[in-house]
């Protein structure tokens, strides 16, 4: 019997966030480490960002949230927060349970957090330039 060779094809995702917010970025190198090089990244910003965005017909007030884009899915607030961690590395893949919880209450405890994430976390340093392992996952 002949060998077979089979291919396994990752498809991958991207994930948009708010290249101004430092509490978004370090969400970008937390889920980089723990997603097994599924996800790809964006500033919402950026003109491959602002190009998906227009491409998916999403507001400017949204792009201030993380944003998944999964094949021709887009996803936002805590849809999008909750299927990226179903993506990552166990423990974090449980939070994706969250997602039968009703999405208007988990909206408004993301919207909770988005209120004071810069006060969390502070703002950006847009000019420092992500490590390697990141940056080779940029669009």
């Amino acid at each position: 019997m002949a060998n077979v060779r089979r291919t396994i094809v990752t498809v991958s995702a991207i994930i948009l966030f708010d290249g101004t917010c430092a509490f978004c970025e370090r969400s970008v190198k937390f889920i980089a480490g723990r997603d097994d090089g599924y996800f790809r990244f964006g500033a919402s910003q950026n003109p491959e960002g602002r190009a998906l965005l227009e491409k998916f017909g999403t507001s400017r007030e949204s792009a201030r949230s993380m944003i998944l884009i999964e094949g021709d899915r887009i996803y936002l607030r805590s849809d999008a927060v909750l299927r990226i961690a179903q993506r990552m590395k166990p423990p974090w893949k449980y939070a994706g349970l969250l997602l039968a919880v009703p999405r208007p209450l988990r909206d408004l405890v993301y919207r909770c957090v988005a209120a004071v994430r810069h006060r969390i976390a502070g703002a950006s340093n847009a000019c420092e330039i992500p490590p390697p392992e990141i940056r080779a996952r940029m669009i």
